[in-house]
């Protein structure tokens, strides 16, 4: 392997010196106006879900069985996440699904909220079918994450290796908090703080239906286990074995 260092020089400080711009804009346009040549900072929303225990349920679970559970679980959740214009970029990081979006409005907000509820009853739906089917089923946390973010275009010009590096608390907390949801006194759907006082003005029930908290790691949160009841109730009552 031969490495150019005299042209990756010219690369680097090309950077360095470049004009770049930082634009405080009221939302993150799409992936194809993200250039080298700029950056975003405005207001995104996160969920991240995150399945509880993966490492002992795939050390004890065979190969074909943990296959069809992570499909069946990676499937619908992103059929769930997708579907909004303010979508900026979805994918699955080992056994977690995550998506990210531009938030400029509270509503912005309430629309993940309801995707995070949505999410939370599918994987009840799930394990009922994982039942059904004999295979072995799972627990997951959501994390909801919200802040003033600055989203990066980077990689390597003109090779087509690039991302979008997302700089700021959102997707930071969304994380955090999937990681502890559904465990350690953790209800199902565990939000940071910014994202509870930006959803509260526009959803005001979830006064009563989330608790705060605190997590000796990742301090105050807000914890709840909500569901979309006309889903659940059709799980319950009239889901067809």
């Amino acid at each position: 392997m031969m490495y150019d260092y005299k042209e990756g020089k010219k690369r680097v400080e090309e950077i360095l010196k470049s004009n770049l711009e930082v634009k405080e804009n009221e939302r993150i346009p799409k992936s194809e106006e993200l250039t080298f040549d700029n950056s975003y900072h405005t207001w995104v929303a996160s969920i991240f879900i995150d399945i509880r225990d993966s490492s002992n349920l795939f050390k004890n679970g065979n190969n074909k069985d943990i296959s069809k559970l992570i499909k069946a679980f990676t499937s619908e959740l992103i059929e769930i996440l997708r579907g909004s214009d303010n979508m900026r970029e979805i994918g699955i990081i080992g056994d977690c699904v995550y998506a990210i979006y531009t938030a400029p409005n509270k509503e912005d907000n309430k629309d993940v909220y309801y995707r995070a509820c949505y999410c939370n009853t599918y994987i009840k739906m799930l394990n009922k079918l994982l039942e059904k089917y004999n295979l072995p089923t799972f627990k997951a946390g959501i994390g909801l994450g919200d802040a003033k973010t600055l989203v990066i275009k980077a990689g390597r010009k003109h090779v087509g290796i690039n991302d979008n590096v997302w700089i700021g608390d959102s997707v930071v907390d969304a994380s955090n908090f999937s990681s502890i949801a559904h465990k350690e006194g953790f209800k199902n759907i565990v939000m940071s703080p910014i994202f509870y006082d930006n959803l509260y003005p526009v959803h005001k029930k979830i006064g009563r239906l989330f608790k705060k908290k605190y997590h000796h790691k990742y301090g105050y949160c807000y914890s709840g286990n909500v569901i979309m009841t006309k889903f659940d109730d059709w799980i319950d009552n009239d889901f067809k074995e």
